[in-house]
């Protein structure tokens, strides 16, 4: 019983090298289902396209790609007889989109949101059907945030915020950041196939809002995010390669 490691060491090692010929290569590298061309409009909603920070363009891989944009339309009116400025509803929707170095160019939006004032006070996973038949699944971050009112950055406010996001592959979508981890090991090793991905995020504030006249509840942000979520879903995502 004693000789027995020494002899299993090299079967073992043998078996282990044999493996080479087993697992397939990785091919080239499959692109995300994502659409990075963002509409003008969509239902109500005017897109107003915007840079990424400097801050994401230090951080991510070089050839990282962003589509990022600041989405607003009409409040409703008071009244039919309100001929007040009209009020807007807003919505900061991105898409980013990993290189070929995806460890260096995508991430949970956890770990960058504190540095964007962000104190993230709970999450869950929401499941949003779509009209096209589809289900997806995204995370929903509840925050304060904490944005500077004047240039030297001593006084700020505090707002409520809601962000949902998740995450496109090739053919599969999910809200988890360690299932997509997961997804990336099984099909480099089953299908010898390295895939880009992307995470889209949408976020909105709620609460007692200074530059609107009514308050905005919880619920009518949730409402106004998932709505959004329907139609960018729908319209941003190649359905065809998803896997049923």
């Amino acid at each position: 019983m004693k000789n027995a490691p020494v002899f299993l060491l090299p079967v073992t090692l043998c078996l282990g090298l044999a493996l080479i010929y087993v697992l397939p290569s990785a091919g080239d590298i499959a692109d995300s289902a994502v659409k990075m061309e963002l509409p003008e409009a969509k239902d109500e909603w005017r897109f107003q396209p915007v840079p990424p920070s400097e801050a994401e363009i230090r951080t991510l891989a070089a050839d990282t790609e962003f589509a990022k944009a600041v989405c607003v339309r009409p409040r409703p009116r008071a009244s039919f007889f309100d001929t007040s400025d009209p009020q807007f509803d807003r919505i900061d929707f991105s898409i980013v989109l990993s290189g070929h170095d995806l460890n260096n160019s995508i991430h949970r939006p956890e770990r960058c949101m504190p540095a964007q004032g962000h104190n993230i006070l709970n999450s869950r996973v929401v499941a949003i059907e779509l009209e096209n038949g589809h289900t997806i699944t995204a995370r929903r971050l509840h925050s304060v945030q904490s944005i500077p009112t004047d240039e030297r950055r001593t006084e700020s406010m505090r707002l409520n915020s809601l962000t949902y996001y998740f995450f496109i592959g090739h053919d599969r979508i999910t809200h988890d950041h360690l299932a997509r981890t997961f997804i990336d090991m099984r099909d480099r090793l089953v299908r010898g196939m390295d895939q880009r991905w992307a995470y889209a995020t949408t976020s909105t504030w709620f609460g007692d809002l200074p530059w609107l006249e009514h308050e905005v509840t919880e619920e009518d942000a949730d409402a106004k995010l998932i709505e959004f979520i329907r139609g960018v879903a729908e319209r941003q995502i190649d359905w065809e390669r998803m896997s049923s």
